[in-house]
């Protein structure tokens, strides 16, 4: 799975100008399915998450994680994270996983989220997005986590 992660001050995802999700402080999570890819990597996804230091402590360092500093999650199904452009200039989408399994997953990383923190936003699978934020730092993380 590839995920990309930006600490944000606020997050918010709209589908035909409705709000899908918003947080406020907190973690705005693009994620994309790759064929291979498990229920188990989509868990590590977010045990990866939710664990991830980019919050400060009382000496500015990124020490906290979403969890310490009770932020929120905005989770965002993106299968253009897994573009490849080694062909040209227009980019090729075969690195994503079809969508019954990329569906999956995302469901999968969305009920492991809400599972084990209490603030946990999403968009809506396969829908034109738009997605507002204001990122905090700025601080984006990719994270790429395979077999």
């Amino acid at each position: 799975m590839i995920a990309l992660v930006q600490r944000v001050r606020f997050a918010r995802v709209k589908v035909d100008e409705r709000v899908a999700g918003a947080i406020g402080p907190g973690l705005l999570v693009f994620v994309c399915a790759e064929p291979g890819d498990t229920e188990e990597i989509a868990d590590k996804l977010v045990e990866r998450l939710l664990k991830l230091r980019v919050f400060g402590d009382e000496a500015g360092k990124m020490n906290r994680s979403v969890v310490d500093v009770q932020a929120g999650l905005l989770i965002v199904s993106q299968f253009t994270l897994a573009a490849d452009l080694s062909g040209g200039h227009r980019p090729s989408f075969s690195g994503a996983a079809p969508e019954p399994l990329a569906r999956r997953l995302y469901e999968r990383v969305l009920a492991t989220a809400r599972d084990r923190h209490p603030i946990v936003q999403a968009g809506e699978f396969g829908e034109r997005m738009q997605v507002e934020l204001s990122n905090d730092g700025p601080v984006t993380i990719p994270i790429t986590l395979r077999r």
